[in-house]
């Protein structure tokens, strides 16, 4: 195998994205960090995703997620949450059926890698999300693109977007 070759071998395995500078060189929180711990802990590390835990735990969802097996999460960023109007995400994260509808829109039930994300995949929630683009520009259902992908958790590959995924339903 030549040098470059095993270089592009190694960077498939290796997140992308512009803002995966902003998560921690080291630590819980860290690529290496998260790769350990399943997808709700690895997140609940994570700086850019405190709203998403926060959502995740008033679902009651964090054990769902985190003995799930081989998940994508697209994961939205506190910036993705803070683009509802304020009324909205109270609304939201006070029912809980709702919430963990959404919510469940953002897991697919199989780890997809960069190479597998383009396409229409299922969500736990039932409805399909759309996934445009090639590595490192994905856009998902549209608007909302992958800011930082590839994130390993024991459990799950995540996609982190920029804005929250709503069902159609």
């Amino acid at each position: 195998m030549s040098g470059s070759t095993a270089s592009a071998a190694a960077a498939a395995d290796q997140p992308f994205g512009a803002a995966c500078a902003a998560v921690p060189k080291d630590g819980a929180g860290s690529f290496t960090g998260m790769a350990k711990d399943p997808v709700a802990t690895a997140a609940s590390n994570n700086p850019l995703l405190s709203t998403l835990v926060t959502a995740v735990k008033q679902a009651g969802l964090v054990d769902t997620l985190n003995s799930a097996q081989n998940i994508t999460v697209f994961a939205p960023t506190n910036d993705a949450f803070a683009k509802l109007p304020k009324a909205d995400l109270d609304a939201l994260l006070a029912d809980k059926d709702k919430l963990t509808k959404v919510l469940t829109y953002h897991v697919a039930p199989e780890r997809l890698a960069p190479n597998a994300l383009a396409g229409t995949h299922k969500t736990l929630e039932g409805g399909d999300l759309t996934v445009t683009g090639s590595e490192p520009d994905f856009t998902v259902n549209g608007n909302s693109k992958v800011l930082c992908g590839n994130v390993q958790t024991a459990n799950a590959t995540v996609y982190i977007v920029d804005t929250v995924l709503m069902p159609t339903s």
